[in-house]
């Protein structure tokens, strides 16, 4: 929906409490519960760390989700100050998978390109389902737009997640799977940071609004 469109439409689509919202909401957590348990299963049988970081992000995403339907109805503030938690979340999340990445690397790791190709496809196919499912909030508020950015990294981590399958078969080592680790940590931490970001935009709006409001009349800004 392009960013001129009329305040009539636009509520109706980016509305925090919208009943649409709600269920899309409902239907991804439900997805990122089940594939957060097949991934880290997954990911541990294989010794894959790419696909444990992408398990990791799955249960990240369940929380976000689950923050977003508490706060979902409630003012600006609160729920900007929620985006700002969960936005700090994926940042230290990604911040995480990078140190294991580089531990990983020093250690040694010998995972199982069969498993990876298998189970990334899966998780590609059910994220890209809960990102086309959220892809109209794209442009709400600070919370809707964090929930959007971490269905879109994650759909992109899978497609790495593959593609990393791939190269482990061919070159018969480790580091293609270190190396999309890399790229989800790379994710997490921009990812985090933009809602972030935005989140205190809103929160120094909102209290700059209700401080104006609260100014008595004819007093001087």
């Amino acid at each position: 929906m392009s960013a001129d469109c009329c305040n009539s439409v636009c509520s109706s689509v980016t509305a925090p409490n919208n009943r649409r919202w709600r269920i899309a909401l409902w239907i991804a957590l439900m997805i990122n519960l089940v594939m957060f348990a097949v991934e880290m299963v997954a990911g541990a049988a294989a010794d894959s760390r790419a696909l444990m970081a992408d398990a990791l992000d799955f249960f990240g995403d369940s929380a976000n989700y689950a923050i977003s339907l508490i706060v979902a109805g409630m003012v600006l503030s609160i729920r900007a100050k929620a985006a700002f938690i969960k936005g700090g979340t994926l940042f230290l999340l990604g911040a995480g998978i990078l140190v294991g990445s580089v531990y990983a690397a020093a250690t040694g790791t010998s995972p199982q390109p069969e498993a990876m190709g298998i189970v990334g496809t899966v998780a590609l196919i059910a994220n890209g389902f809960v990102a086309l499912l959220l892809y109209r909030f794209r442009t709400g508020d600070a919370n809707m737009r964090s929930v959007w950015i971490c269905s879109r990294n994650d759909a992109i981590g899978n497609i790495a997640v593959v593609v990393a399958a791939a190269g482990v078969f061919g070159t018969g080592t480790a580091w293609p799977d270190l190396i999309v680790a890399t790229i989800l940590a790379g994710l997490g931490i921009s990812g985090g940071w933009q809602i972030m970001r935005q989140a205190r935009r809103e929160i120094r709006s909102e209290r700059e609004s209700t401080g104006l409001a609260l100014r008595p009349s004819g007093t001087p800004i």
